[in-house]
């Protein structure tokens, strides 16, 4: 189903979004808060010769929408040139089943760019893969340097819990470290979506 203008206005816009979160909206806050657009990555979204409508898929609970959210709610607000309404993810099958990841995920966030006239120019699924690289391999560092965890595969949630809240300590504690690199990441992709209209 293509994305109409009647379909982006159901959306919520950013602080709706935000005024309805009932858990880790401070997370978002603070992340957002945190945030603040090179001035080069700023111009580029200033630049845009007219505004893009933005669609972001969302639920409050993913830690990559608390972390990768603000970053599209401060370009767009430093900005003033991205129309963003946010939907929610399980509410909006539709919505999230045109942009799976791998054909077969519903990952989020989604970001989906369109110009004035709803033409896709281009989205990012969940997080760019460089930041998905990153990631796998600072946490294979943390399981070499930490036998304790036991082995990779094992899912988190069937550590014993004393063991499992350091490990989530320690991962939460290099996900903080890495975060300006990820932010840089993700500033990148989307500069790379939009740079094609600006003018």
């Amino acid at each position: 189903m293509a994305v109409t203008s009647e379909r982006f206005n159901q959306g919520l816009t950013y602080d709706a979004y935000k005024a309805q979160m009932t858990r880790n909206r401070e997370r978002l806050e603070e992340n957002e808060k945190k945030f603040t657009p090179a001035p080069a990555d700023l111009a580029a979204f200033q630049h845009l010769s007219q505004p893009l409508n933005v669609v972001a898929i969302a639920e409050e609970w993913c830690g990559d929408v608390i972390a990768n959210l603000p970053i599209l709610g401060r370009l767009a607000k430093d900005s003033g040139k991205l129309n963003v309404r946010v939907f929610l993810r399980d509410q909006n099958l539709d919505l999230i089943d045109q942009y799976l990841k791998e054909g077969k995920y519903r990952s989020i966030p989604v970001f989906v760019f369109f110009d004035q006239d709803f033409n896709e120019l281009g989205h990012m699924i969940e997080r760019p893969a460089s930041v998905t690289q990153m990631l796998a391999e600072k946490r294979a560092a943390i399981y070499a340097s930490n036998p304790q965890y036991g082995d990779p595969s094992t899912p988190a949630d069937q550590l014993p819990e004393d063991v499992r809240a350091a490990f989530m300590q320690e991962v939460n504690q290099m996900r903080e470290d890495a975060r300006p690199q990820i932010n840089s990441a993700i500033v990148s992709e989307l500069r790379s979506i939009v740079d094609g209209v600006a003018a």
